[in-house]
């Protein structure tokens, strides 16, 4: 019998693992996998003390059953495009349930099967192709996360034709993929209900271990946390207890607590490969930095003015116009698709970004965009030697065409 082992460096990589990954499977990461098992003891005392988390080491996966302080939108499938997408995914689950593991099964046994189990009024039908390109994205994902194998046959020939056959194998690992709850998914009426589940007895609401888990799930899970209320009892919580839940943090995962008076988040002091960080390698990370620049600038110069909770409100017109001027001030650093492409469509697909990594809302007025006091401690911008350089560059470009209009 091995002999139980600290929380040492060791773990905190297979901490960071299990918090980033939905599972890490033996196959497919024997190295990770083996560290988890190596640290099993510390690593659930840990995650069990701070965020009311299960771990589950199986023989041939390990998984974190990760539950959100409050869902978010980001948090979804990537992957899926369309709540069909997420009932297939259920259908396909129960289908699989009756399947043991290492089974093979074909495509259409799966379709004629998932047909029957389908909710709601309006039936699937597969000469449809919006039905079959859902359910490629659903066996895409689950070959993905290894659930399902590709014995022969390709998923992706469904959704151009639905006689297209495909030959698969179950994993075992396809029973885990849903975690257990409290009860009867049935008795739930509502995602909140679903959360309410956690129950602790004894813990009372405000001071026991529930507001730990809440604020730490918030910090682990989230890009940052907000105050949401002037008396907001969780960032109390996070001033009077401030250096220790630094000490604890840093020391378990590496990374820094910041808090303000409206924000807290957590930093990593330098790139680490093995988390999702911002800003990232994609070019619209970079106009988000910039845009906080500019945002920055119009705030101290009184152009707008910051709500009780640190928070800008632009409508859909002004966020164009501050990309507009992120544009004129940057745009000969930006890549092709957003040099050349309408302001518009840059908007468009910056306000995504920002709302995925909790950067802005969208307030009940669906015309105002209320971006968050996270924003606001961002900045970018160029080295001057780049600057200097695209700048010169642009202008002897500006000065061929002058040309060209004068021959």
């Amino acid at each position: 019998m091995s002999e139980k082992k600290g929380f040492d460096e060791v773990a905190r990589e297979g901490l960071i693992a299990l918090l980033e990954n939905f599972w890490i499977l033996r196959e497919q990461d024997p190295e990770t996998y083996q560290i988890i098992r190596d640290r099993e003891n510390a690593l659930k005392d840990y995650v069990l003390d701070k965020l009311g988390y299960h771990l589950i080491v199986h023989r041939h996966f390990a998984k974190l059953e990760k539950i959100p302080a409050q869902p978010e939108g980001w948090m979804g499938i990537e992957l899926f495009q369309q709540p069909r997408d997420y009932a297939l995914l259920c259908c396909v689950l129960a289908y699989l349930e009756s399947i043991t593991g290492y089974e093979q099964f074909l495509l259409s046994d799966l379709c004629t099967e998932v047909q029957a189990l389908y909710p709601g009024e309006l039936a699937l039908d597969w000469r449809s192709y919006e039905h079959r390109k859902s359910l490629v994205r659903v066996l895409q994902l689950m070959i993905e996360l290894r659930i399902l194998t590709v014995v022969d046959g390709e998923t992706s020939t469904f959704g151009q034709n639905e006689s297209n056959e495909v030959l698969y194998e179950v994993s075992v690992v396809a029973r885990y993929f849903m975690r257990s709850y409290p009860k009867d998914l049935f008795q739930f009426q509502s995602k909140e209900d679903i959360l309410a589940a956690e129950v602790f007895e004894g813990e009372d609401e405000l001071l026991g271990a529930r507001r730990r888990y809440r604020i730490y799930r918030q910090l682990l899970l989230s890009p940052s946390m907000y105050r949401s209320t002037a008396e907001d009892g969780d960032f109390l919580y996070l001033r009077n207890y401030r250096a220790r839940l630094q000490d604890d943090l840093e020391k378990h995962t590496g990374l820094q607590l910041e808090l303000y008076r409206n924000t807290a988040l957590l930093v990593a002091p330098e790139p680490k490969s093995a988390l999702t960080l911002f800003p990232n390698q994609k070019g619209i990370s970079d106009i988000a930095l910039q845009f906080g620049s500019i945002l920055r600038t119009q705030v101290q110069e009184g152009l707008h003015s910051l709500d009780s909770f640190g928070r800008v409100a632009l409508t859909l017109l002004e966020f164009e116009q501050t990309v507009k001027l992120c544009k004129e001030g940057f745009g000969f650093g930006w890549s092709k698709q957003f040099r050349e492409g309408l302001i518009r469509n840059t908007a468009e697909e910056l306000l995504d970004f920002l709302l995925d990594w909790t950067f802005a809302q969208r307030s009940e007025e669906a015309n105002v965009i209320l971006l968050q006091p996270a924003l606001g401690r961002l900045a970018g911008d160029y080295p001057p030697e780049f600057r200097n350089k695209q700048q010169a560059k642009a202008g002897s470009l500006d000065e061929e065409h002058e040309e060209i209009k004068d021959i």
